[in-house]
């Protein structure tokens, strides 16, 4: 079961959504992106404490004409190459990022309003 969960905590955002579909396909049921997505997060996660620690980033939605901007902020924080950031953002709400600091969820927060997107943040 650990190795399971530190496979698929290994997975990028869009692996994960392929994963999805293929699980989608495989069982003929439609899941929800966050329930996939969040299943390594929430094996591994301790007990909730009164205040988060650490976040999930996910980028509620991206207008049109600020496209350019958020894909390369996209691809900064993922790592994904041009076209997967593209798809990515295309298809959002979709999460960024399953867990990070504080400081840091706050700062790439901050990253992607500048540039016009609409992001929430999920205290884990």
């Amino acid at each position: 079961m650990e190795e399971l969960v530190n496979a698929l905590s290994a997975l990028s955002v869009l692996e994960m959504s392929e994963l999805k579909v293929a699980l989608e396909d495989k069982w003929g049921v439609k899941a929800a992106a966050a329930a996939v997505a969040a299943a390594p997060v929430a094996a591994a996660a301790a007990p909730a404490a009164a205040e988060a620690s650490d976040f999930q980033i996910t980028l509620a939605e991206a207008p049109a004409d600020k496209k350019i901007g958020i894909i390369k902020i996209v691809r900064e924080i993922t790592g994904l190459g041009l076209k997967e950031a593209k798809d990515l953002v295309d298809a959002s709400p979709k999460v960024l990022k399953e867990t990070s600091p504080k400081a840091e969820a706050d700062e790439l927060k901050k990253k992607l309003e500048a540039a016009g997107a609409k992001v929430t943040l999920k205290g884990l």
